[in-house]
């Protein structure tokens, strides 16, 4: 399909998953808005390879100042937004006992309240042009749970659920708001979980393997292509009935 015309938000886009569905946004002719800390040099430069345009807002996500910064930038610079993907997310792992308050307020910030803040701010411009998609990556930790990932799952569940409310409110428009659940990705999270169990005499392939048998039945990744694809079909309009939906990407992890 041709996005040729839109302008996409994609936060946390500077690497890994989000640059993996910036880049297919692009291809599909989409101007980019890419969002991440530090040098976005190399992230812009692939996105622009594929003939778009592509700017850059290094908003703190954890802050609602720079969140309405992003989208004022966004709005001044490319005329608004038409598709709105949240995939920015943080994490820390400990016991609910032992969780530090301020990494649980920390992802709560980026994971949840950061998606209903773009949110919120995006919508009046899609209504007004009667067109807009907003898609949310939410984790098949927004459908079950893990121990030692109470703020990443609590989020994540939220995230879904503003998802089906964002999606009922917008049922009758041509706005579709949907939540995409993927599995293991390996970003480098989850390749610090690999490395980690290599740490203690594991063979690295081994570790791979003995992580993705542990949930992921397919025993292979899920990939930042995979996701964008997704989130194209999403924007496209054989997705346009698509509609609050969690859809998960997981390699048969939710159908155990």
């Amino acid at each position: 399909m041709s996005l040729i015309g839109k302008t996409a938000v994609v936060t946390g886009s500077t690497s890994g998953i989000g640059l993996g569905i910036a880049q297919v946004l692009a291809k599909a002719g989409a101007n980019l808005i890419l969002n991440g800390f530090g040098d976005a040099s190399a992230a812009i430069a692939e996105v622009a390879r594929h003939g778009t345009r592509v700017g850059h807002h290094p908003a703190d996500l954890s802050d609602v100042a720079q969140i309405q910064d992003l989208f004022t930038y966004a709005m001044r610079e490319f005329g608004g937004v038409d598709i709105l993907v949240n995939n920015a997310g943080i994490q820390h792992v400990a016991a609910v006992e032992d969780f530090p308050v301020e990494r649980w307020d920390s992802i709560i910030a980026v994971n949840l309240s950061a998606v209903f803040h773009g949110t919120r701010l995006v919508l009046p411009g899609m209504r007004a042009r009667n067109w807009g998609r907003i898609v949310n990556i939410a984790s098949v930790h927004g459908q079950v749970g893990s121990t030692g990932k109470a703020a990443y799952v609590a989020a994540k569940h939220g995230v879904v659920g503003l998802t089906k409310v964002v999606g009922l409110e917008t049922a009758t428009s041509n706005i579709t708001c949907n939540a995409i659940c993927p599995g293991w990705v390996l970003t480098p999270l989850v390749q610090k979980q690999i490395d980690d169990r290599a740490a203690n005499g594991v063979d690295p392939q081994q570790a791979q393997h003995d992580l993705l048998a542990e949930k992921q039945p397919s025993l292979a990744f899920v990939t930042p292509e995979h996701l964008g694809e997704l989130v194209l079909f999403l924007c496209s309009e054989a997705g346009s009935q698509v509609r609050g939906a969690a859809w998960n990407i997981d390699g048969g992890w939710l159908a155990q």
